[in-house]
């Protein structure tokens, strides 16, 4: 029996209601012959079910109406005006024995979970039929029995989303605008196969790191802030015998939370990177680490909620592709679903009510105390505008911080308009491969970093040094531009006093260098630095906030290198861009998150990796990195692309996916 349209039918086919009145053709789908459910219009001017459409084009490549030649990626949703009329569409209580109301076609789920008399009395005879054969076992996300608190009113519509949830980061696939993209969550056709999913589950941890010399490194490289798409600070890369390499605790891809106590899950990355560099010979850090995918059964939850908070909040969706912008996850000490973060600019991150740490109870009214994320997810994608959350709050939680920025969250016209496809379908992509190795996007991303270029001319003698140390080359680990690490107190250029420490050089007396490796570079330098005049063309990035400490942050130490930041504002050309190649089963998931897109309310903002789930292929492989920016997939620029148009790329890839990378070295610390 389907919990959204109580009737019997097949999982895949469409949901079945007793409508009040005849419905008018012009609203009736011409494949099964019923009023439409997620209308689709065709190019050709036809309607048809989300469903009947996408079964009809797996085998014919006509319009059933009028049989001309026509692909599923060619189609698009209906106007919401056609979407809101059938959802008004009157319909009886299919329990008409024990109910006889009737109700909007779109309030027949919520009355069925929350009002119905007959649905209530056909749970609770299942119940009890279930009871001797299936005691001590996991629900199943596809169960009805709710058991919900009696005052509990949800209001709620019933289409499909592909939602953000699933385990941990994985992907909002086939979500508009900003939304995680969770490859670790692949749906597959059968729903049946929900209850066999594994979670992911994440836990926090305490670590305390002792240090013999107090000003020595940790050896370290981390990525993010809140000034970035990140947002959390996330650990890139453990350096090789250093500090906490020794520890073995800390992994590539854990988010620190807190350092010494402070918070740092809001700071922006230069302060993040002041926290941790602070010396001292013992260090607190509170990490979250993701554990990968467990098979373990929730324990039954005995905690009590003495002292905490129960919070309703509704989450309004102006159409069943808009993403909540939120991250569910399973603790290993506690049962149930938490509330792990909430992306910026999302919908729930908007709304401003639901926090980090937040347990689910319910959603839509379906119990989730012994849930999983992949339930969360389930429910959610059967939603067209209101999702209902009950959720347990700590007292003390603070809600997530408001979005920030002048444009803040009046993001009401975000993109909705940017895909053409509707909820899992295979969205079109007719974008123009790009055959150069580099992806163009603006020169810089960062509103608080702009890039001036300079030509520094200078007389000097044949004898005087340039007084430059340099780092970088196209044969370094990530193949960078090459960029000054220091301007001696001895040489022409320090007398010069304009080129500077992390300028990025880009020639030297007409020389290209931005190509080279780094002792090709080292002789470029030497050879013409022998002549009378030199003629230097140099990169300088600025940061526009004077009071962010950004390149002169202190560094008792440490041997200087950019921050990974400033790596963000160099132009395309500058970029060096490798393909990785993933490969994974039918069954598997991707095992990445990434984060950015277009928004409207932002602009273009890279793709970023945020997370990399362990026991994946993305993990497995070993070269995709967090904070690596993603220019494209399959060889289509990622660019101007917003989430609803690149997660759907992203799911389509059944076994094999070439993501196109640009991968910056994290600042060290």
């Amino acid at each position: 029996l389907c919990c959204e349209c109580g009737q019997f039918h097949l999982l895949l086919d469409n949901h079945l209601y007793n409508f009040q009145d005849e419905v008018d053709d012009e609203l009736i789908c011409h494949i099964c012959l019923q009023p439409l459910l997620q209308p689709m219009d065709t190019p050709c001017g036809h309607t048809y079910c989300f469903k009947c459409l996408e079964n009809f084009m797996q085998e014919y490549n006509f319009c059933p109406m009028d049989r001309k030649k026509l692909s599923f990626q060619q189609c698009h949703k209906s106007s919401l005006l056609v979407r809101n009329l059938l959802d008004k569409l009157i319909v009886f209580c299919p329990f008409k024995a024990e109910c006889q109301q009737t109700m909007q076609r779109c309030e027949l789920e919520a009355h069925l979970q929350n009002r119905c008399p007959g649905f209530k009395k056909y749970k609770s005879e299942l119940q009890q039929k279930r009871n001797p054969i299936s005691k001590g076992k996991e629900d199943t996300p596809t169960k009805v029995e709710t058991n919900m608190p009696r005052d509990l009113e949800v209001p709620s519509g019933g289409s499909a989303l592909v939602a953000e949830s699933s385990a941990a980061a994985v992907v909002s696939l086939g979500t508009a605008e900003p939304g995680l993209v969770n490859p670790a969550f692949e749906e597959t056709e059968e729903g049946e196969n929900l209850p066999q999913r594994t979670s992911l589950v994440a836990e926090t941890t305490t670590i305390e790191i002792h240090r013999e010399d107090p000003e020595e490194e940790l050896g370290m490289r981390i990525v993010g802030g809140k000034d970035t798409p990140l947002g959390n600070i996330v650990v890139q890369e453990v350096l090789r015998d250093s500090v906490i390499a020794t520890d073995g605790r800390i992994a590539p891809g854990d988010h620190i939370l807190e350092v010494n106590g402070v918070n740092i899950s809001s700071v922006t990355h230069c302060q993040a990177v002041s926290f941790l560099r602070h010396p001292g010979p013992v260090l607190h850090l509170m990490v979250l680490q993701e554990k990968g995918f467990s098979n373990k059964t929730a324990q039954q939850d005995s905690t009590s909620a003495t002292n905490r908070e129960v919070i309703h909040v509704t989450l309004i969706k102006r159409d069943r592709s808009e993403p909540l912008g939120i991250k569910l996850i399973r603790k290993t000490d506690e049962a149930g679903i938490f509330i792990l973060d909430l992306l910026e600019g999302g919908l729930a991150a908007k709304n401003g009510k639901l926090s980090r740490n937040d347990r689910v109870l319910s959603i839509n009214g379906q119990d989730l105390r012994q849930g999983t994320p992949e339930a969360a997810a389930q429910i959610i994608q059967t939603t067209e505008s209101r999702v209902n959350f009950v959720v347990l709050r700590q007292p003390g939680m603070q809600l997530s911080d408001p979005v920030e920025d002048g444009s803040t969250s009046n993001n009401s016209s975000s993109s909705s308009s940017s895909s053409s496809s509707s909820n899992g379908g295979s969205p079109v992509h007719h974008r123009r491969r790009l055959d150069q190795n580099h992806y163009r996007r603006k020169s810089y991303y960062q509103k608080g970093y702009m890039c001036h270029e300079k030509t520094v001319a200078i007389k000097k003698e044949p004898k005087e040094s340039l007084g430059i140390t340099i780092g970088g080359g196209r044969d370094n680990k990530n193949k960078l531009p090459i960029y000054v690490t220091s301007v001696q107190p001895i040489g022409c250029l320090f007398r010069d006093g304009r080129i500077k420490r992390g300028d990025v050089l880009l020639s030297i007396n007409g020389i290209d260098l931005t190509h080279l490796n780094y002792y090709e570079a080292v002789s470029a330098l030497k050879s013409n630095a022998a002549s009378h005049s030199v003629v230097l063309k140099a990169l300088e990035i600025i940061p526009l906030n004077s009071t962010e400490p950004s390149q002169e942050i202190k560094e008792q130490g440490f041997g200087w290198s950019p921050l990974w930041i400033t790596w963000l504002g160099l132009p395309s050309y500058l970029h060096c861009c490798q393909d990785i190649v993933l490969s994974k089963g039918n069954l598997e998931s991707w095992g990445f998150s990434i984060v950015g897109g277009f928004e409207e309310s932002k602009g273009n903002q890279p793709f970023f990796i945020k997370t990399i789930v362990p026991g994946t292929p993305a993990f497995r492989d070993r070269k995709l990195k967090c904070g690596d920016e993603i220019v494209a997939v399959n060889g289509v620029p990622a660019i101007g692309m917003s989430n609803s148009e690149l997660i759907p790329m992203l799911k389509e890839q059944r076994n094999k996916v070439t993501l196109t990378v640009v991968s910056w070295p994290g600042s060290l610390v």
